[in-house]
């Protein structure tokens, strides 16, 4: 009797979400307060029509399904978090560094466990997984490895840096992977490299290369990581974190280190400072001072991450304009806009619309030089574009304010470079924009 007044008088008459908020995400609390909202209008609106009571009831058993496959959605998705391996650089029979109070070693994994710690505490469904928690001796390859196996979201490598006979050299720097432009970088990624000349078989394992070799680098030239802007904006927040906390900023670099090369996912490389430098070494040794160098780069991972979850939970209503639902460069022939952050002239160029509308262009390949027009990393090519961005040049090959052509483009240019993604920019300027892939 009165079946589905039953139903009703037995699901909760206020449905107490708020209580969620504090454990799912904000995108997740948002579309279940959403549906729930209309569930309790559709539930007032059975109640004043006569449809049946055996009707009444089937509606509330259907909702009763969709509610329990909604949190079962919610709880598989936020079941895969996010995970971070954090590397404490070197180990074992590879101290690193060496000097005068303590090796490089030591200091890795004091301070990447002080981090892992950090963030196991202070950040809810986060998983830390370390490539090391003891003085042990781990080859570069298997810390990717170790990463990838995982599919984790985020790779932090920790080190010190050295240099010899400059004893007033200081500070700190965040590298990512690419071709070194200069001799100090290439320094870095020679004694960071080095690492493989104390594993077994490493010239079958990593290739004939020679990390003492200046020819073996020349592979990071046409190396590309699709991966390489979230990770600058790491190393960039990573930075703007140890100035805050006081410690010289030598800035974002770029080199070519040997653990950063196979990770499928956003990879810096820290230094936290100079071994060679007497009161930094001192500084690293104590305790205060891995304290506030694991801090500075926990609060550089907690801005990464909160980025990141607005790129995961936002959905970007792009403004409609007038119609073009051609793509002028579908064809990849004739020369397009380049676009800038600044003013920027290439061999070829065309006026980019200076209007209210969003322009989409598909970036192929980012690099810490110019390249000339005619370069072989075009492949064949003709309509490349470049905008400058943290120091670096980033190429684009098509252009439209229609998503849907551009998305096409998109597919033609990944059959030469498969990484390929979309960018938009707005008069000229590169503008930040959750786009689905």
């Amino acid at each position: 009797m009165l079946l589905w007044k039953y139903h009703l008088m037995s699901f909760p008459n206020e449905i107490d979400i708020d209580t969620l908020k504090y454990s799912i995400s904000e995108q997740f609390y948002n579309e279940l307060l959403a549906f729930f909202i209309n569930w309790r209008k559709t539930l007032h609106l059975l109640q004043n029509y006569d449809i049946g009571e055996v009707k009444k009831a089937f509606v509330l058993h259907i909702s009763f399904i969709v509610i329990g496959l909604l949190f079962v959605s919610v709880i598989q998705a936020e079941e895969k978090g996010f995970t971070v391996v954090i590397d404490a650089g070197h180990g074992g029979k590879d101290p690193g560094a060496r000097g005068r109070l303590i090796n490089e070693k030591a200091i890795n994994l004091s301070v990447a466990l002080k981090l892992g710690n950090l963030i196991s505490e202070n950040q809810q469904n986060i998983k830390v997984i370390y490539t090391r928690k003891t003085d042990r001796f781990i080859g570069l390859d298997e810390r990717a490895n170790i990463a990838n196996r995982n599919k984790v979201d985020l790779f932090i490598s920790i080190h010190a840096n050295a240099i010899k006979n400059a004893s007033h050299i200081a500070g700190t720097e965040t590298f990512t992977l690419g071709l070194a432009n200069s001799n100090e970088n290439q320094e870095v990624a020679r004694r960071e490299n080095s690492a493989i000349l104390l594993e077994d078989n490493y010239l079958q394992k990593y290739e004939g290369f020679d990390p003492n070799s200046t020819e073996s680098y020349i592979i990071f030239e046409f190396m590309q990581n699709k991966h390489m802007e979230q990770s600058i904006n790491l190393a960039s927040e990573i930075q703007k974190a140890f100035r805050g906390a006081k410690r010289s900023d030598r800035g974002v670099k770029q080199a070519g280190l040997l653990v950063l090369r196979k990770t499928g996912m956003p990879a810096v490389l820290v230094e936290l400072g100079f071994l060679t430098n007497p009161a930094e070494e001192r500084y690293m040794k104590s305790a205060d001072g891995q304290n506030k160098l694991a801090k500075a780069i926990y609060d550089a991972f907690t801005s990464y991450k909160h980025e990141f979850d607005k790129r995961q939970g936002t959905t970007v209503a792009v403004r409609k304009t007038e119609p073009q639902k051609k793509d002028e460069t579908a064809n990849i022939k004739p020369s397009t806009a380049t676009a800038s952050t600044r003013p920027v002239t290439t061999a070829s160029t065309v006026k980019t619309r200076q209007n209210n509308a969003v322009i989409y262009k598909v970036q192929i390949l980012t690099s810490p030089k110019k390249l000339p027009t005619n370069s072989k990393q075009f492949k064949g090519y003709k309509n490349v574009a470049f905008y400058e961005e943290n120091g670096l040049y980033k190429y684009t090959c098509g252009e439209s304010s229609d998503l849907a052509a551009i998305k096409t483009t998109q597919k033609k240019v990944q059959k030469d470079f498969k990484d390929a993604f979309i960018v938009a920019f707005k008069d000229g300027k590169r503008i930040k924009q959750t786009i689905k892939q």
